[in-house]
């Protein structure tokens, strides 16, 4: 009798996953169309109604992406600002995260208060002040006055993931760290730091897909630069006058998406492990 509700418990999961493949479907299916339509040809893609299987395999599509649009250069540039991003989002990040959330500064609350405030101002209200920034430091029309431009700027999640995790680490670390004679740094960079890794994936992740897709930040600071486009710019390639390349489109979109999902995969285990601390904490 006792194994009863387990059994029932066991097949009442089962059947909750019947019940929820339905909408995967649904929710996976524009990706795949997207993809197999990388693989179609211009009239297929548009006539072929929601198949996802192409009649006519090609490669053409991939050709002209990475060759006529300039994916190419487009993917190393890209490469080069994501990285950039993601280096001082960490650096910045985790300091103010530790700052908050071990040390004991005064008006921290405040500090916490407009911290969140700050996330529901538009970028477009602050992209003038960044632009007369950048422009003034000689770095308009490079990647590094891109990266500048959309790493400095508060990324509040980011901070306050951080000042999650080191919140909840026990206080005897520090505290025998101190009797050895580290100073204040020391237990940063030597103890707490190395102890963060997870959270340090999640926020490489979150960074990395939010920078590796970003589209305003880049065409503003390459406008005068068009070599140094990033992916997200890049696509416009595809945009004529009166026609658009829905084909070659969709191949680099496939192109760009790739590097996202090799990334995911790789920081999976330490992305959810990295979220679970910060929210349990």
């Amino acid at each position: 009798m006792s194994a009863m509700p387990a059994t029932l418990a066991k097949h009442g999961v089962k059947l909750w996953h019947l019940f929820l493949i339905p909408f995967c479907l649904i929710w996976v299916y524009p990706f795949v169309w997207v993809a197999s339509s990388a693989f179609k040809s211009q009239s297929e893609m548009l006539l072929g109604g929601l198949s996802v299987i192409p009649e006519d395999w090609t490669f053409d599509n991939f050709r002209r992406a990475w060759d006529v649009a300039n994916f190419g250069s487009y993917s190393i540039n890209t490469v080069i600002f994501s990285f950039g991003v993601v280096a001082v989002v960490l650096i910045v990040s985790a300091m103010a995260g530790y700052a908050l959330g071990r040390g004991n500064m005064g008006g921290r609350n405040v500090i916490i208060g407009v911290l969140v405030t700050t996330m529901f101002i538009p970028t477009g209200f602050t992209i003038i002040p960044v632009f007369e920034l950048v422009n003034s430091l000689g770095l308009n029309n490079t990647l590094f006055g891109a990266v500048l431009a959309a790493a400095a700027p508060v990324h509040v999640v980011q901070i306050l993931l951080f000042m999650g995790y080191f919140a909840g680490m026990p206080r005897e670390l520090e505290e025998a760290a101190r009797i050895d004679g580290a100073g204040y740094i020391r237990v940063f960079t030597r103890i707490m730091l190395p102890l963060a890794k997870p959270i340090i994936g999640t926020v490489t992740l979150f960074t990395f897909i939010s920078s590796w897709n970003a589209f305003f930040i880049p065409l503003v600071f390459t406008l005068g630069a068009p070599d140094l486009r990033t992916l997200g710019v890049g696509m416009y390639s595809f945009y004529g006058q009166y026609t658009t390349d829905w084909t070659g489109l969709a191949a680099g979109a496939f192109i760009s998406l790739l590097p996202i999902i090799a990334v995911f995969l790789f920081l999976q285990r330490t992305f959810v492990e990295g979220l679970a601390g910060a929210v349990k904490s």
